[in-house]
């Protein structure tokens, strides 16, 4: 089954769910597609102070995704996506240009780079931005989850830390159903 993850790079809580779907997908025959969602662009207005270099340097992440993706690439795309969640979240860095940069190298994608610097790219992130949000919108965040066939993804799941194999396999277990029922709106929990 193709799923696509639509995420922002900046989004503890989206690193989180990517490693849960990545637990899940060999044992569910899952294929997972890596697209942009962006949080600059949900916003839609100039991040507080404190936030605005952690906001750009997603946005040059997302235009890489995106240039992966075009070229065919979407398994570089999540390694570049893991190098980069490894280093800010795993490793308690900051998400800057230069980790954005090192995440690249460290994926084997550094023959892309020149698309963190190229705006052209703008319009595919604002699409793919647009696609995640038409599907499971509105009133979402980072991450949406699409699957193939099917016309609502749905924000999340969120998930706190990621769980042992039987957990997270209950989780998609739940949560695969409930993507196919275009009945189906809202399950939530506040966060403790």
């Amino acid at each position: 089954m193709d799923v696509t993850f639509h995420f922002d790079p900046a989004c503890p809580w989206t690193w989180r769910t990517s490693r849960w779907l990545l637990s899940v997908a060999p044992e569910r025959d899952l294929a997972v597609r890596w697209r942009p969602f962006s949080l600059a662009l949900l916003n839609d207005e100039p991040p507080p102070e404190e936030f605005r270099e952690m906001m750009a340097a997603s946005t040059k992440a997302l235009r890489l995704v995106e240039a992966l993706q075009a070229a065919g690439r979407n398994d570089d795309a999540g390694r570049f996506y893991t190098a980069l969640g490894t280093h800010t979240f795993e490793s308690m860095n900051p998400l800057t240009d230069a980790s954005v940069r090192a995440a690249a190298e460290a994926a084997g994608v550094g023959d892309a780079v020149g698309a963190l610097d190229d705006a052209s790219w703008d319009e595919a992130v604002r699409h793919s931005h647009r696609a995640a949000w038409e599907a499971a919108g509105p009133d979402i965040g980072s991450p949406v989850l699409t699957v193939d066939g099917v016309r609502r993804g749905v924000h999340g799941p969120i998930v706190g830390e990621v769980t042992d194999k039987a957990e997270a396999l209950a989780i998609w277990d739940a949560v695969e159903p409930l993507l196919r029922t275009q009945t189906f709106f809202e399950v939530k929990r506040g966060r403790p």
